[in-house]
């Protein structure tokens, strides 16, 4: 006798298609997550930087005339605005039928480009990417964070190399960071790593990250001065780093060790880079916040662009350091 099994071609049994949808691509953005936010007012935004002056002997001989005043002025820091955005084109079919894991097609894909673009502006905050103030044909840039260090900077090579190489010659946030000696690039040290530190503490700063790309994060992790328990930061305040970390212990004091993701590799020019950063001195200057804007339709079809226009403000390029020339390995 013929058995009717469900592996016949029985009509009418519904699909079995869960109603989650499983995504394991990275959101988190360490970096813009921690570090302050302000507004800018124009497509070139400018702030001022000033220093003091150096400890001096400034004893006086009783009786003596005032000292003439020479007066140093501030410092003019600019940057420029960088759209980003992203578009989404939806056909009236496919959102008006029925769905496995959301309600709307539009919805979820606006969703997804809001946190691809929280990764774009990560990954362009950290690259070694030199200013455009754009144009016909050209897209203006911000100057990514590898371009602004120039006071606190060293090369993992110093330690191979013999001496201390010197600083970039292009005033900061004008030029990419080229490699700095001649030859290969080399694993990072801990010996690198408290030469920067010590840079920037006699500059003044008192950075409290060490962000790092996956593979110099597992260097890291071997040097002595990392402390054997993991903080579990607050994710409600600007100066820390969301979810847990690990803790260098440097002569001058402690910083969250964080790995990010969106740290590419430009191994072609420089390799890979650490970099010693104070939150508090670095903010996310917004001209445009995030906005989705429904652009004309032509046809059966929704289309939406998804923008926001925003600079880095380095708000003192010398709170912070950087370890280039590492081997990605």
């Amino acid at each position: 006798m013929a058995v009717f099994a469900a592996y016949t071609p029985a009509i009418g049994m519904r699909e079995d298609l869960s109603n989650t949808i499983y995504n394991i691509a990275p959101t988190e953005t360490p970096v813009v997550s921690s570090i302050g936010k302000t507004k800018a007012t124009a497509t070139l935004h400018e702030w001022q930087t000033d220093t003091l002056g150096a400890a001096a002997n400034t004893a006086l001989i009783e009786g003596a005339d005032a000292a003439a005043f020479t007066a140093v002025p501030t410092v003019r820091a600019t940057n420029r605005t960088q759209i980003m955005g992203k578009t989404v084109n939806i056909t009236g079919t496919l959102d008006a039928v029925d769905k496995a894991g959301r309600k709307t097609e539009t919805a979820y894909q606006l969703a997804k480009a809001g946190q691809e673009l929280k990764r774009d502006i990560e990954k362009a905050i950290l690259g070694n990417i030199a200013p455009v103030t754009g144009g016909a044909g050209a897209a203006p840039l911000m100057a990514s964070i590898q371009t602004w260090i120039r006071t606190n900077w060293t090369s993992a090579q110093t330690t191979v190399a013999g001496g201390l190489p010197a600083a970039p010659a292009a005033p900061p946030g004008s030029a990419i960071r080229t490699k700095t000696l001649t030859g290969n690039t080399v694993a990072f040290s801990e010996a690198a790593l408290k030469i920067a530190v010590k840079k920037v503490f006699e500059a003044g700063g008192t950075p409290t990250m060490l962000v790092v790309p996956p593979t110099q994060k597992q260097n890291v992790s071997a040097f002595t001065g990392i402390a054997a328990q993991r903080y579990a930061a607050p994710s409600n305040k600007q100066t820390t780093i969301i979810g847990g970390a690990d803790v260098y212990l440097s002569d001058f004091g402690v910083m969250s060790v964080v790995p990010d993701r969106f740290m590419t590799p430009d191994y072609a020019v420089n390799g890979e880079q650490a970099l010693i950063l104070d939150p508090t001195m670095l903010s996310l200057a917004t001209l445009r916040p995030f906005q989705s804007n429904m652009l004309a339709k032509n046809g059966d079809a929704e289309k939406h662009q998804m923008l926001t226009e925003l600079t880095l403000q380095v708000n003192n390029e010398a709170a912070h350091g950087i370890v280039a020339d590492l081997t990605a390995t």
